[in-house]
Order: C-alpha cells, then structure tokens, then sequence
C-alpha cells in the first residue's frame, strides 16, 4: 500500500514539474516576437496632448495576430499584423479631427531560425509593409511603404532584452494630396524579466524617426503582465504607464497608459 502511494505522489510530481516546463517555456514564449507561437495580442493606448491644440485625446487599440509557419526543419516564418483602430477627440478646437475608425495596417514577415546561435542569440529577419488601410484622410498615410525588418534577442535566467526594428520607404511617386512621402525607422529596443510566478516586468521604447520632418517620437513603456489561464484557455494580461520624451510637432505628450490582453494558443 505505501509503494502505491509512493509511486502515486512521484507521479503527481512529476505531472507537476512538467505542467511547470510548460508554464515556464510559455512565458518565455510570450517575450519572444518571432517565438514559434499563435497569439493573438489586443493592445490598447491612451495618449494626451495631441494637436495643434495641446488638448486632444487619442487611444489606439492594435489587433496584432501572431502566426507562425514551419518553413522546413531549420526555418520558420513568423507573420506579425497589427491593425490599429484609432478613436481621437479635441485636437482642434472646432473638432474637425475628431475620428474614429480604422488605421493603415502594418504587416512583418520574420524568416528566424529554429535553432538558436552558438552564443544563445534568437533572430528574424524580412521584409516589412505598411498597408493604407485607414477609413478617413485623417487616420492614414494614404500610400503604400515597404522595407526591411529585423529583430534579435537573448533569453537568460529569467531576463529577455533585445530590439526589433524596421525602415519604410514610401513606394509610390509623389501623393496626389500633397502629404510628404514616407521616409521612416523604427527601434523598439527592450528589456524585461520573468519571475518564478510568471509575472514579468518589462521596459521598452517604441522610437520612431521621420526622415522628412526630422522629428523624433520616443514613448518609453513601462509595464507588468501576468500568465495566467481563463478556463483552458492560457493568456496574459498587462498594465503600465508610458511617457513621451518626445514627440512630433502635434504628437502626443506627458504621461499615457498602455493595457493588453493576449490570448495564446500553444501548439
């Protein structure tokens, strides 16, 4: 009888252990943009001090599906989208921006390997495309862009840190309304670190430079997510503040918010 209970309780810890792999794997999973993982994040912003006014309000939530392709035993394609739907009151006086709808979708395509570097390094890289999808004159670019993308990290002890980063060039002649072609970078480097909770405290910037305009925008996100489970359904959630060290003439400014849900679908 006590042999059976024995086996019984290194069998409870072993299921254990291995619940608390994936759990682990998971979590690092969710801090690896190119990671081998379906998901599909919904990220919302809140931003002030947008216009010429200095009094507009913009939120943005981005619908970022994340889908995974095995190219073949070595190669992955990771597709990143993110669809932005833009609400934006006040950002002057007679409220002629005031918009709601849908922006210009923005579509990465990562060719990473599976395996990682001799040194622990992962790393994608692709071409990258902005789309003008948006559903007013105000809420896009109205052009096509394309250019390269490129994203590497580390994952040690807990700790993720690395930067992603990307270049569009606008593809067509000059635009017929008189807006200035596109000419853009972005970096995004980051930082963060997963408990034994699986709770993660993270730090990135989201800069973006035109070329044209020389102006910088610098958001600098701080935020905390948490894995948890919804039923059977594994997920994150995340909360934080942002602040704009800078920003274009009619950008956002001061303090904004940042909050995401991300459903994850583990194969």
């Amino acid at each position: 009888m006590k042999s059976k209970q024995l086996v019984g309780a290194c069998l409870c810890l072993w299921v254990s252990a291995g619940l608390a792999d994936d759990t682990a794997e998971l979590a690092k999973k969710t801090q690896n943009p190119i990671a081998a993982l379906y998901s599909l994040p919904i990220q919302y912003n809140w931003n002030q001090h947008v216009g010429p006014s200095n009094d507009g309000i913009q939120t943005v939530t981005n619908i970022q599906p994340v889908l995974p392709f095995s190219i073949n035993q070595e190669w992955n394609l990771i597709s990143r989208t993110i669809l932005p739907v833009i609400d934006q009151r006040s950002l002057v006086p007679n409220g002629l921006a005031d918009k709601s709808g849908v922006g210009d979708v923005t579509q990465s395509l990562f060719f990473s390997p599976k395996a990682k570097t001799d040194n622990g390094w992962i790393w994608g890289a692709g071409p990258v495309f902005l789309m003008p999808t948006g559903s007013d004159d105000l809420l896009t670019n109205d052009q096509w862009a394309a250019g390269p993308t490129a994203v590497a990290l580390k994952q040690s002890n807990g700790w993720t840190y690395g930067a992603l980063a990307n270049h569009l060039w606008s593809l067509e002649g000059s635009p017929a309304d008189g807006r200035e072609k596109i000419n853009a970078s972005f970096l995004q480097p980051f930082l963060s670190y997963t408990t034994s909770t699986y709770t993660t405290f993270g730090l990135n910037t989201e800069s973006s430079y035109d070329w044209r305009a020389k102006e910088w925008s610098v958001p600098v996100n701080l935020t905390v997510t948490q894995l948890l489970k919804l039923g059977d359904q594994p997920l994150s959630i995340q909360v934080g503040p942002r602040y704009w060290v800078d920003s274009t003439e009619n950008g956002a400014d001061g303090w904004g918010f940042r909050a995401a849900v991300t459903l994850l679908f583990p194969r």
